[in-house]
């Protein structure tokens, strides 16, 4: 039996895909009578499924080594393209908590979109999302990957342009579909180049590549470079960051797994890379130094938001920049351990802000206040999943702090400092946004403000025990370390980042002068903030200035000198046939002489090198 579930592992991903491919009947319009949420009750029981049979897997994995399974796709020559399975206890667990989110979120999803009418095609969406991420959670190999990265981009492009009808829905849609784009492409470039030099995909034998090849700096400072593109797009890391921000239009049930384990999928991938990337030095100070930009910048952006969606996101790019920073310094468990952590606690927090927006109808955080005693539920699940998301004893989020603290501490402490200004920040902006929104008086959108229905509570009140319980699940995995080995004052300095910045946010005086950031005393400071540091204007007068200027040069070339070489060929051939007309006279012989003086003239042309030395 053990061996039966571990064989069949790599039906999980397949749960979701046949759930989307089950809903498509209802959300193609075919059936209609009976409503639709049987697709959403079908890609519920698919998930749940899924759900049950990698918790099995994932129990016998502890006790059983690794085992590889490899389904031979294409072969040519030295070119073997696979399908690569990896059954470890770490794959496995990272696709039961893709599943088990995405068991939370449908449910959650079933009383947000209850009113919409295209219910049926968001739940085939989302189990194409799930199928792609428990794929990318299970892969071996870097060419099954990258497929299924590109179904996350085509899915986060769907997902986003949910609700089509909207013009800044579509803007943002094709803005995220594009800018990944940008790093999908770039990663190709470095698989494909990686199949030359390798003579395979599979990461086990790209690890024992690595390990006995020798690359020149330049080659391995641009394949390095190739690999490290597509993460930092998936992963929304500068200067590809700018498409979450606006991915916020979407859904929120989508956004639950977007700010949670989408985005992690690409830093999962980025770790399976990381033997690869230590040919590169490079590469290695790329991830470092685009990691700390982005987790120091969007930390800063985060404070200055109104959007309560937005202002989570940036601090989403924030944790996935210190995953950066830990695979740029050879930390892998402080990568994984920060990505379990983080998912938890931000897929809560996005739970918490998906039922206040239904609730208020409104994602303005000046627009509310006073809810603490109206959605007592979804209060507790944001201080929860706020607490499991920083330094703060005992949650998930402190023990991945730990982590990374402990490995910086001696050789690298600028950046335990990096880590613990991230710490602060955040504390800060869940601070305000708590205080905005749950204190204070009610305004005109919360005064009547219910808590949500029992579809979507259940998944928040669920997933904040699971919250509460991080500690006790990384105990009884042994990931915990033992008290005597801790670090005291690294832990000290963690807590008190995190509750100075705690009490920063209280102190702050959150106006409406002050939370505006076009009324705010400091205008240029809040300003550079609320923009991004004015990024996407920098982009519209750098990068998309030159690709319009190159596309002007080239539709001007193609116009007047390619049409105009193709224009004149014709004209020339329209004179040619027009005047070779006049010349028709009927009589053969004259077609034969005609004939006999070309081929003469050809024969004289074409032996002209040997009787001209006689001359």
């Amino acid at each position: 039996m053990p061996e039966f579930f571990l064989q069949t592992s790599w039906w999980i991903p397949c749960y979701g895909l046949l759930g989307a491919l089950l809903s498509m009947p209802w959300s193609l319009g075919i059936i209609r009578r009976t409503g639709s949420r049987p697709a959403a009750y079908l890609n519920i029981l698919m998930t749940v499924i899924a759900l049950i049979h990698g918790a099995i897997a994932f129990q016998f994995s502890l006790h059983t080594e690794p085992q590889p399974m490899v389904l031979h796709w294409f072969h040519a020559a030295d070119l073997d393209l696979s399908f690569a399975i990896d059954i470890s206890p770490i794959s496995l667990g990272a696709a039961e908590v893709v599943a088990g989110l995405s068991v939370l979120a449908q449910v959650f999803a079933l009383g947000y979109m209850e009113k919409d009418w295209a219910l049926a095609r968001f739940f085939s969406l989302m189990g194409f999302f799930e199928g792609a991420m428990t794929g990318i959670a299970l892969s071996d190999s870097l060419f099954l990957s990258y497929a299924l990265l590109e179904m996350l981009t085509l899915s986060t492009y769907l997902l986003v342009g949910f609700w089509y009808a909207q013009p800044l829905v579509v803007t943002a849609a094709r803005d995220a579909f594009l800018t990944k784009r940008v790093g999908d492409v770039l990663l190709l470039m470095g698989v494909v180049a990686l199949a030359s030099m390798a003579g395979t995909l599979n990461f086990p034998d790209l690890y024992e590549w690595a390990d006995v090849t020798t690359l020149s700096p330049i080659v391995s400072a641009l394949l390095g470079l190739a690999l490290i593109a597509g993460p930092i797009g998936k992963c929304a890391q500068f200067p590809l960051h700018l498409w979450l921000d606006e991915a916020m239009e979407g859904p929120n049930p989508a956004s639950i797994l977007r700010n949670s384990v989408v985005v992690a999928c690409g830093a999962y991938i980025l770790i399976k890379l990381q033997p690869i990337l230590i040919l590169s030095p490079v590469a290695s100070i790329a991830l470092v130094t685009l990691g700390t930009m982005t987790a120091i910048g969007a930390s800063l952006v985060a404070l200055a938001q109104i959007d309560i969606k937005r202002a989570f996101s940036h601090s989403t790019s924030a944790f996935l920049g210190l995953v950066f920073i830990a695979v740029g310094m050879q930390w892998t468990n402080f990568a994984l351990l920060m990505l379990f952590a983080h998912a938890i606690a931000k897929a809560l927090i996005f739970m918490s802000v998906g039922s206040i927006i239904v609730t208020t109808s409104t994602q303005d955080i000046t627009e509310m206040g006073g809810l603490w005693t109206r959605m007592p539920a979804t209060t507790a699940a944001y201080v929860v999943g706020s607490a499991g998301l920083i330094g703060l004893f005992p949650l998930g989020g402190f023990w991945a702090f730990r982590e990374g603290i402990n490995a910086f501490w001696y050789d690298n402490p600028w950046l335990v400092a990096v880590l613990l200004l991230v710490n602060g920040l955040t504390a800060i902006n869940i601070v305000r946004v708590f205080r905005l929104v749950f204190l204070g008086p009610r305004q005109l959108k919360t005064r009547r403000a219910p808590e949500v229905i029992w579809l979507m509570a259940l998944p928040m009140v669920s997933l904040t025990i699971v919250t509460l319980l991080v500690p006790f699940i990384l105990q009884r995995l042994q990931i915990l370390p033992d008290w005597v080995y801790l670090n005291q004052t690294a832990i000290a300095l963690m807590m008190l980042s995190a509750l100075i910045g705690c009490a920063i946010g209280a102190a702050l005086p959150l106006t409406r002068v002050w939370s505006r950031p076009v009324q705010m005393p400091y205008k240029l400071i809040q300003d550079l903030l609320a923009y991004d540091f004015y990024v996407e204007q920098l982009y519209k007068v750098t990068v998309i200035w030159l690709v319009n200027l190159i596309s002007q040069a080239s539709a001007w070339f193609d116009r007047y000198i390619v049409d105009g070489v193709v224009n004149f060929v014709g004209l020339a051939s329209i004179f040619s046939g027009e005047t070779l007309k006049y010349s028709i006279s009927g009589q053969s012989q004259a077609y034969l002489l005609t004939i006999l003086l070309g081929v003469s003239l050809l024969g004289i042309f074409l032996t002209y090198p040997l009787w001209y030395p006689l001359l």
